[in-house]
């Protein structure tokens, strides 16, 4: 089954977005050179501000009939063909597909609210494409809303970017809790805690270093850390030029980090493709 992957955190400016493209980039990368039969990835964003959009296809300006709000206000029965028709090709890899976000998504929450089966209106679509994909990866808005409700739904894994800064056990506690929820309340068990990713890690900083040991230290949240991506200056110049880090510069800290970061992933979630 083609895993689903989501990335989530209610704090912004975690590197969700950096995640979600660098690992759904280095997945098809990796896919191919392990000669898969499928090296197709799916990339879903589900934030109105669209950066995930912008930096995979270059573009900002989808509307509602070329994105993910179409098919979120599609009619249940045509959703998947429109979902189909939503997705384009990335600027970064033909195997590289990108159902992009809008910034009418900031209204499509208000609009689904008391609709019937509204959650599911990402997971349903998603399912009937979902064999097409060796994976496909989520990224989410910096909120708990009904928007990332849909994400956690349509997917099987989850990963909780972090900045040093945030790693307040409260704050991840209740991240964790919300992914929990989300499997226990909506009696969706395929939903799996994958990690938690911390992001802009500076070791140069005392108080970085001191939070990390910290969290490494937890009985509970230590086990779940899944990478450490360092702050580096080729994040946002990759950002700047609406590229992969790993093509702007593969030899620099972070495209390091994310690319150690995609190989446990794929150990742990294509097995049958690598």
């Amino acid at each position: 089954m083609t895993p689903v992957l989501v990335l989530t955190n209610h704090k912004g400016g975690v590197g969700k977005s950096t995640s979600a493209t660098n690992i759904a980039f280095g997945l098809v990368n990796l896919l191919r050179s392990a000669r898969s039969k499928n090296a197709k990835v799916l990339l879903v964003d589900t934030d109105s501000q669209g950066h995930a959009t912008l930096v995979t296809t270059g573009r900002k300006n989808y509307d509602t009939h070329d994105s993910l709000y179409a098919t979120l206000v599609a009619d249940r029965k045509e959703a998947p063909r429109i979902l189909t028709q939503s997705i384009h090709p990335s600027t970064w890899d033909p195997d590289l597909h990108v159902l992009p976000a809008s910034p009418i998504l900031e209204t499509a929450e208000r609009e689904l609210i008391g609709l019937a089966g509204a959650p599911y209106r990402l997971a349903d679509p998603l399912s009937k494409i979902r064999p097409h994909y060796a994976a496909i990866v989520i990224d989410t808005r910096p909120s708990f809303s009904l928007m990332t409700e849909m994400a956690l739904l349509a997917a099987t894994h989850a990963i909780i970017p972090v900045e040093p800064r945030y790693l307040e056990t409260i704050g991840l506690m209740s991240a964790l809790t919300k992914i929990q929820d989300i499997r226990e309340g909506w009696r969706h068990p395929e939903l799996k805690v994958n990690g938690i990713l911390v992001t802009k890690m500076d070791k140069r900083i005392k108080g970085h270093r001191q939070l990390l040991d910290d969290l490494y230290q937890h009985p509970t949240l230590g086990k779940l850390v899944c990478g450490v991506i360092p702050a580096n200056e080729a994040v946002s110049y990759s950002h700047h030029r609406n590229m992969s880090l790993f093509s702007y510069d593969h030899r620099a800290a972070a495209s390091k980090a994310y690319a150690q970061l995609v190989t446990h992933l794929a150990r742990q979630l294509l097995t049958k493709q690598v």
